[in-house]
C-alpha cells in the first residue's frame, strides 16, 4: 500500500534569530537623534583632524592692515576671508576649524580623566558597601556641595589656564555622576551568579571589579561620558570667556567670544560664529547620549 507524501505540509523554515549586536545596529539606525547627534560630531571630528589641510590662512598668523574684514556675505566682502578676519586681521574661518581641535580635545580628555575617577570609586563603593560606600558617599556629597564653576575660577587663577591644568581641573570636578551610576549599578550586579561564580572560582577582588563587573557597565559609562564631554566643553568656554582657561593666541571658541564681546554692536559675527559652533557641537553630542541611552536602555524610555 502506496503513501502519498506529498500532500502533508512541508515545516516551514526557521528564520535565525538576530544577534544582540544586530538588533542594537537596527534601533540606531532607526533613531533619529542619534543618527543627525552622530553625523554633526562625525563632522566636527573631521573637521578637527583635516584642519590644517582644510584651513585657508594660518590661524595665528596676524595682519593689521586686514582687521575687521567683514565676512563674504557682506557688502564689502570677499571669498578670501570667508567668515573675515578679527580684531588682529587674522581668518576667523581658519581660527574656528582649529577651536574644534581644542573643543575636542578638553572634552574628550576631561571625560575620559572623570571616568576613571568616578568609575573606580562607584566601583569600590558598590562592590564593598559597609564602610568604603559610606567614605565614598562622602566624597560624592562633598564633591556635590562644591559649585563647578566657581572651584574651576578659583583653582585656574591660582595655577594659569594652561590647556592641560583646564583638564585636569575639569576631570576632578565632573567624575560624581559617574561615582553615583556605577556605584547603584555595582549593587545591582554584585550579588548576580555570574559574580558568585568567580568567586567559588577563586577569582580575585581585581579581577571579579574589571573582568566580570566593569564590562556590564559599558552602556551607562558611554551614555554618561558622552554627556560629560558636552559638559567639559561648556564649562572650558565659559573659563576661556573669563579670561581663566585656554590663553591666546590658542583659537578656542570660548576664548573667540571673549575677544568679540567687545565689538558686539559693531560685528556680531565676531560672537555669532564661535557660539554657533559651540551650540552645534554640543547640541550634537546631547543627541548621541539620549540616542545611546535609547538604544542600550529601550525598556527606560519614556
Amino acid at each position: 500500500m502506496s503513501t502519498n507524501t506529498s500532500s502533508i505540509p512541508a515545516a516551514p523554515a526557521r528564520l535565525p534569530h538576530p544577534s544582540p549586536r544586530r538588533i542594537l545596529l537596527k534601533r540606531a539606525r532607526e533613531h533619529r537623534g542619534l543618527v543627525i547627534g552622530g553625523a554633526i560630531v562625525l563632522a566636527v571630528v573631521l573637521i578637527a583632524l583635516f584642519a590644517p589641510l582644510i584651513a585657508p590662512h594660518d590661524p595665528y598668523a596676524q595682519d593689521l592692515s586686514k582687521r575687521l574684514l567683514p565676512p563674504v556675505w557682506a557688502e564689502k566682502g570677499s571669498w578670501e576671508h570667508i567668515f573675515g578676519t578679527d580684531a588682529l586681521g587674522r581668518d576667523y574661518l581658519s581660527r574656528i576649524l582649529f577651536g574644534a581641535r581644542i573643543s575636542l580635545l578638553i572634552g574628550i580628555s576631561a571625560a575620559i580623566g572623570s571616568g576613571l575617577i568616578g568609575t573606580t570609586l562607584g566601583l569600590l563603593a558598590g562592590y564593598f558597601g559597609g564602610r568604603v560606600d559610606s567614605v565614598v558617599t562622602f566624597i560624592v556629597s562633598v564633591r556635590l556641595a562644591l559649585p563647578v564653576v566657581l572651584v574651576a575660577l578659583a583653582v585656574v587663577s591660582l595655577f594659569g589656564g594652561d590647556l592641560w591644568i583646564v583638564v585636569t581641573v575639569l576631570s576632578l570636578l565632573l567624575w560624581d555622576r559617574f561615582a553615583v551610576v556605577v556605584r547603584s549599578a555595582t549593587q545591582q550586579l554584585r550579588n548576580q551568579e555570574f559574580v558568585t561564580a568567580a568567586r567559588a572560582m577563586g577569582a580575585s577582588t581585581p579581577r571579579i571589579l574589571v573582568v566580570e563587573l566593569l564590562p556590564n557597565l559599558i552602556g551607562p559609562l558611554v551614555v554618561i561620558g558622552s554627556l560629560e564631554v558636552a559638559h567639559a566643553i561648556l564649562l572650558e568656554s565659559a573659563l576661556s570667556f573669563l579670561g581663566l582657561g585656554v590663553q591666546p593666541p590658542t583659537p578656542s571658541w570660548g576664548l573667540m567670544v571673549s575677544e568679540g564681546k567687545g565689538l558686539v554692536f559693531f560685528d556680531a559675527r565676531l560672537i555669532a560664529l564661535p557660539g554657533a559652533a559651540i551650540a552645534i557641537l554640543v547640541l550634537g553630542i546631547n543627541l548621541i547620549g539620549d540616542g545611546l541611552r535609547d538604544v542600550l536602555t529601550p525598556e527606560g524610555r519614556s
